[in-house]
Order: structure tokens, then C-alpha cells, then sequence
């Protein structure tokens, strides 16, 4: 390994070390914390200078996607104007390494007096941002990362992950699932796989359906013609089968001479999988995945044929 390797992961295990160190000064503070923001009607307001401030909008990002509603306030304008963006039903959490940033200090008696909740994220429990904090999550680190031991490095690693153990705590609270999340990401991929329903990308046209005596000579033909790798055997509008080129190709190899003597019933399979028009394609997906197969008949209310979903329709 190189020396310049050797520097990269000299860095990787001095910040792991710092962040499995944080295990050993969770406190009772923690829990309280989380049951203060769950419990909070208005909104978290997240603030810190500098690197700390970089972390707590990166915290109030998280929190905001994950279910808490938050954001981050710059505390050098606070003073001129922003302090009217915090009203009596918010919490603040107020994030700095030393706990004795200047800008952070100016502004508690005004929260104080309010009556307005601070959770502390410093690496002091000894100074006054934590004294003066309703709640304090200690975020000590024994070095940085650094050389010199100067530049935010472990510090700043384990603020984040302490922020990101908050989001993760309060998931676990509000019982926040897949479905909510993609409410606040609809432009997001995973969004889209759970807001789109199955009838917003099925075939829906030109379908391949035949009757159950047709001959699997014939058959093939409209497999290949519908270009879905499948058929769908249907007697009466009522589906009673499905017939893909797996099951041809079985066929072909198991009967040989006597496969045009066969139709479609004779290998069809007689209870296929469905599903209805307004599923979700991420429970398509989940089907797929349980039951290994990549396609799926779309019904509607009445229980009609009026589609077929496959991998490819999930990918979007």
C-alpha cells in the first residue's frame, strides 16, 4: 500500500473510532430528545457557524425528508430579521464543536425567555451552550482526523452521524415506512416506483390472448406477434390459464416428435398470478421478487383482462 493510501486509511479508522466512541456517551438526553421533537407542533430549527452550520443544514435536511419538519436558520442573521421565523411552538438545536460559539450564545436568552426548547450538540458538556440547553447531546471526539489535529474531520463526522441517529430514532417513532418517504421524493426514482400504480405503465393494447384448444404450433405464433414472452388463455372473457416460452420450450424438449399434437391447455398454467390496475408498482415488484416471475395479469374491478405488467414496466 502506498503512503498516500496509508494516510486515507489512517483517516477512515480515526473517524470510525470517533463514531463508535459516541455509543459510550448516549444519555438519557438522547431519548428525551427524540420524544421532544416527536412530540414538537411547530418546527425544528437547526442552526450552527461554519462547519458546524454545513452539518446542520445537511441535519435539517435529513429530518425533513425523513418525516420532522425543519430547517436551517444562519444564527448571524437572526439578528437581523430571522428571529421571527422561530415561534413558541419550535425547538431549536443548536450545533457547535467548542459550545462556546459567540453567535449561538447572543441568541439564547431570547429562546430561553420564550420558553422555546434547546438541544445542544456540542463536544462540551461543560460549556455554556449545554449548560444553558434543555437537552445536550455530547458529540466528543478524543482527536481529529487531521494531521495537525485542526480541521473539523472526526468532529464534524460524528455531528453528522449524531444528527442522522436523531432522523433514524424518530423514524422508528412515527413508524415512517417506504410510502411516506416517497411522499416527500416524488421526483426521486424510489418515488416513482412507489407512487406509480400498475395501470399508469401496463401493455394494454394488442394483447396476446388465445383460446385454450389452440395448438402450441399456432401459439407460438402469437407469443412471438405479442412480444410479451406469454399468452394468456382465456374461455368466455375468463381467464383460465397463461402460457409462456418457458413452458413452449419445455414442452418442445419433453415431447418432441408429439409437441404440435398439444394445446395450450396441455402446459398452460392453470392459476396464474394477478393483479389489480391500481397496485402499486412497488408491490408489483414485491410479487415478482416472491414468486420469481416476471410478469403478471392486470385486472380490473370486474376481474377482466385489462392488462399485463412485467420487469421491464417496474423500471422506471
Amino acid at each position: 500500500m502506498s503512503r498516500i493510501k496509508e494516510w486515507a486509511v489512517k483517516c477512515f479508522r480515526d473517524e470510525a473510532n470517533a463514531l463508535l466512541d459516541l455509543i459510550h456517551l448516549l444519555t438519557d438526553d438522547f431519548d428525551k430528545t427524540v420524544e421532544c421533537i416527536y412530540q414538537c407542533k411547530g418546527r425544528l430549527i437547526v442552526t450552527g457557524v461554519g462547519k458546524s452550520g454545513h452539518i446542520g443544514a445537511k441535519i435539517a435536511a435529513t429530518l425533513a425528508s425523513t418525516g420532522t419538519p425543519s430547517f436551517f436558520v444562519n444564527p448571524l442573521d437572526v439578528f437581523h430579521g430571522d428571529l421571527g421565523m422561530i415561534t413558541s411552538q419550535d425547538i431549536v438545536l443548536a450545533i457547535s464543536n467548542s459550545g462556546q460559539t459567540d453567535e449561538l450564545l447572543r441568541f439564547m436568552p431570547y429562546l430561553i425567555e420564550r420558553n422555546i426548547p434547546i438541544i445542544s450538540m456540542t463536544g462540551n458538556p461543560k460549556s455554556l451552550i449545554a449548560q444553558y440547553s434543555t437537552f445536550h447531546l455530547n458529540v466528543a471526539v478524543k482527536r481529529e482526523a487531521c494531521p495537525l489535529n485542526l480541521a473539523p474531520t472526526s468532529s464534524t463526522t460524528a455531528a453528522l452521524a449524531m444528527g442522522d441517529a436523531l432522523a433514524c430514532a424518530l423514524m422508528e417513532v412515527r413508524h415512517f415506512e417506504a410510502k411516506d418517504f416517497a411522499r416527500f421524493h416524488p421526483g426521486g426514482s424510489l418515488g416513482r416506483r412507489l407512487l406509480t400504480r400498475v395501470k399508469d405503465v401496463m401493455h394494454k393494447d394488442n394483447l396476446p390472448v388465445v383460446p385454450p384448444e389452440m395448438n402450441l404450433g399456432e401459439a407460438i405464433i402469437h407469443i412471438s406477434d405479442g412480444k410479451l414472452g406469454l399468452a394468456v388463455a382465456m374461455r368466455d372473457k375468463r381467464i383460465v390459464g397463461i402460457v409462456t416460452d418457458g413452458d413452449v420450450r419445455r414442452a418442445m424438449q419433453h415431447s418432441r416428435s408429439r409437441f404440435f399434437e398439444l394445446s395450450v391447455e396441455d402446459i398452460m398454467t392453470r392459476s396464474p398470478k394477478v393483479v389489480h390496475c391500481e397496485t402499486k408498482i412497488s408491490e408489483v415488484e414485491k410479487m415478482m421478487n416472491q414468486y420469481k416471475i416476471h410478469s403478471l395479469l392486470v385486472l380490473d374491478d370486474k376481474g377482466e383482462l385489462v392488462g399485463i405488467i412485467d420487469y421491464f414496466n417496474c423500471m422506471i
